[in-house]
């Protein structure tokens, strides 16, 4: 099942949000700024010395951005855009992601496209394309520790050694499989063209609502992955065959990282929150995996 398109209405108020990391001098974020006030809307972009030091953000702190602010303008690549969908959720603004990191699955333009994708923008030429997201909670001798949500996937891997880790996957409360692996990927279809894809996965129509399971070299012949619908809950419980208190890391949208021991659970569903991303290029899905990845 696929969430639709929304169709949109004209934008005036914009704020950028650059990866310092890529664009040091907010050389980018002005050259879009004034084409946006040259164009007759509004912008403005973040300052560095608004940012508070935080170890939950980087440069997505939601507390700086105008409370009138229609469209929030990410640049920088996937990531960037992955942080920003997680960390300026609450504020319901849509994202326009473009790129000027390296694949930029999810932004919609780059520097050398932005400015039809702006005058599209505040012409109402463009969608709205809501995503799904994962909710993630850990569970310790049955007390919930940790809880996060992921754009594209939730990943328990090893931590610190070599050695394959255990676990046992349940569904809606139903038993499904063990695995020895080297991890496992669980991932929305927005997700399915990012780790799962490098660990065998399909690509999936990214608005697709569903959960996708895919473990991490497995140590057996049977290593496919398992699509789930969205309202079913996955439980991962850690297990280990060989009696050792080894440690795992469960990572969110590789950002937001938590360790988990033996025993401990990681249930996941389907968010109540979603990712609203602008979209202005025509090119199909198809066309985008093919410019991607061929």
């Amino acid at each position: 099942m696929t969430n639709k398109q929304e169709l949109a209405t004209t934008m005036r108020k914009f704020y950028v949000i650059s990866n310092k990391n890529k664009d040091p001098e907010q050389v980018c974020a002005k050259k879009i700024c004034d084409y946006i006030i040259n164009a007759g809307g509004e912008c403005e972009y973040y300052s560095s010395d608004k940012i508070q030091q935080s170890d939950d953000y980087n440069y997505t702190d939601k507390s700086i951005v105008p409370e009138d602010t229609e469209c929030a303008i990410v640049l920088g690549g996937d990531g960037t855009l992955l942080q920003a969908a997680r960390d300026l959720n609450e504020l319901n603004i849509p994202l326009f992601g473009v790129n000027i990191g390296t694949l930029g699955f999810l932004t919609d333009a780059d520097m050398t496209s932005f400015g039809s994708a702006i005058d599209d923008i505040l012409a109402g030429n463009y969608e709205i394309d809501r995503r799904m997201m994962l909710n993630g909670r850990i569970f310790r001798k049955g007390q919930q520790i940790y809880e996060n949500t992921a754009l594209n996937d939730i990943v328990i891997n090893r931590c610190g050694n070599l050695r394959v880790i255990d676990f046992d996957i349940y569904v809606n409360d139903q038993y499904l499989s063990s695995y020895s692996a080297d991890g496992v990927i669980i991932s929305t279809a927005t997700g399915s063209t990012a780790y799962s894809l490098s660990a065998g996965g399909p690509i999936i129509q990214p608005n697709a609502e569903l959960m996708m399971l895919t473990p991490i070299c497995p140590h057996t012949l049977n290593k496919r992955s398992i699509v789930f619908g969205a309202k079913d809950t996955i439980t991962i419980v850690m297990s280990d065959n060989k009696r050792v208190l080894e440690e795992r890391i469960a990572t969110y949208d590789g950002e937001k990282f938590y360790n988990v021991i033996t025993d401990d659970k990681i249930v996941i569903t389907k968010s109540d929150k979603v990712s609203s991303f602008i979209k202005t290029n025509k090119d199909s899905f198809l066309q985008r995996i093919r410019e991607k990845l061929m």
